[in-house]
């Protein structure tokens, strides 16, 4: 068959197994090989095809995107100030301190903290209200500044655009992001689309180094220690809110008795470091308060993707009145009407949520889907276009403006949106409505099979 490539570079010679060896090696043999570089923790060299700037440039292009996938940051300026400023006197003392450094909470419910490789580093509100002090937070941002540090991310990417060239077929279409076709999934249900998946290696490596960053921070080591036995107890308790973090960070009973002997050995010196109980609690009162009800919206998001109605129904009565105008709830509350196709009720509720939280975009998505669903293109392409503004870069917004472009009997901008749309992405559903559309205007000529 002919080779769809659709504005990508096409590789028509794949790496044998045996040349990806070869390649894998060469950090041994041929030190001023640009694709070989010293790790800034262990100060051994490896393979790294990805730089510093391509680090930053990666993180500055996909955390806006997660961020909104998690209903945005924390609308609370204050709070913000205070986990920043805890990030900030761990990064002084990190391995890279020269990377622009980042910290903040998002909206999401869920459990979790992630970083991207630039530096950028979040905590959900689900699992602030969590922890029961400062030093816990510090070993929370520590671990992540760990994975910062050590390159996990870069150097797991760097090893996957390898094997994903050595194992492809004779033909491998590359796109521009290492990250890939992501930035489309910002509209499912689910969170944490692109988040990292560490190994076990990985996990050890950045629990010792964000103790080390803890305690050269006036932290005590038992942060760590607390931080890690809590997450074991709400495993125990909460097995369904824990998926996400024991995904993106393996657990186990090792870690957490590593925790225990760092603590009592190499850094038992530092046990009666401060862990500024009375100080975590003071900046966090205000979303503590919404415990129960981000517990609540969790369940909702769950129960709603497991299509469990009525389950979370009694899961939004539960947050809707102690949580009447907050955002992620509202949110819920429209994808509970949107998965039933009960399109006038979600629209109510996602347009007050854009009234909400005006800079967020998510809410402006959804809007457009169910305008669409409403069969009102019109309204749904202002949507999709308030979309791009403010949270431009995601091919999906392309492709939804081309559908309610075509729904508007207007082919030649609809043409141009598939185009723009296949210039990114180039497989899936979406990508072949596109090509065919574009075949059957006559936009693309139909390949010819070959004989």
């Amino acid at each position: 068959m002919s080779e769809l490539r659709l504005g990508q570079r096409v590789y028509n010679n794949a790496l044998s197994r045996r040349d990806f060896v070869k390649l894998a090696a060469v950090c041994s043999t041929a030190p001023l090989l640009t694709n070989c570089a010293v790790n800034p923790v262990t100060g051994e060299r490896q393979l790294m095809l990805m730089s510093e700037d391509q680090e930053i440039s990666i993180d500055k292009r996909q955390s806006p995107h997660q961020f909104s996938n998690d209903y945005g940051v924390y609308q609370n300026k204050a709070l913000n100030k205070y986990i920043n400023g805890i990030g900030q006197s761990l990064a002084a003392n990190t391995h890279r301190q020269q990377m622009p450094y980042s910290f903040q909470a998002v909206n999401a419910n869920y459990i979790n903290a992630y970083a991207f490789p630039g530096g950028t580093i979040a905590v959900t509100r689900g699992i602030l209200v969590n922890l029961n002090n400062e030093a816990e937070l510090a070993g929370l941002l520590g671990h992540e500044l760990g994975h910062v540090n050590a390159r996990h991310t870069a150097s797991r990417m760097s090893k996957g655009t390898l094997i994903n060239v050595a194992l492809a077929g004779t033909s491998m279409a590359l796109g521009d992001s290492a990250f890939g076709n992501v930035a489309g999934q910002i509209g499912q249900l689910g969170g944490a689309a692109m988040l990292a998946h560490y190994s076990r290696d990985d996990e050890r490596q950045a629990d010792a180094l964000g103790m080390e960053y803890m305690v050269k921070s006036q932290y005590t080591p038992l942060g760590m220690v607390g931080l890690m036995d809590l997450l074991r107890s709400l495993s125990k308790h909460q097995p369904s809110a824990m998926e996400m973090m024991f995904s993106t960070h393996p657990m186990s009973d090792e870690r957490y008795a590593t925790a225990v002997k760092h603590a009592e050995g190499r850094w038992g010196f530092a046990k009666t470091q401060a862990k500024h109980r009375d100080r975590y609690m003071d900046n966090t009162a205000p979303l503590r308060r919404l415990k129960p009800a981000i517990k609540a919206m969790e369940n909702a998001e769950r129960h709603i993707a497991q299509e469990k109605f009525h389950e979370a129904k009694q899961d939004i009565a539960r947050f809707k009145k102690a949580a009447p105008n907050d955002y992620v709830g509202l949110m819920i509350q429209g994808k509970f009407y949107y998965v039933q196709s009960k399109y006038k009720e979600a629209r109510n509720y996602f347009t007050k949520a854009t009234q909400v939280f005006p800079s967020e975009a998510q809410a402006h998505h959804l809007l457009g889907l169910t305008q669409l669903g409403l069969k009102r293109p019109e309204a749904a392409l202002q949507q999709f276009n308030d979309y791009e503004r403010l949270l431009p870069g995601n091919p999906n917004t392309i492709f939804l403006q081309g559908i309610a472009l075509e729904n508007m009997q207007q082919v030649e901008p609809a043409a141009g949106r598939y185009q723009r749309y296949l210039s990114q992405v180039n497989r899936g559903e979406q990508a072949q409505y596109a090509y065919q559309r574009l075949i059957e205007w006559g936009y693309i000529q139909q390949p010819q099979q070959q004989k």
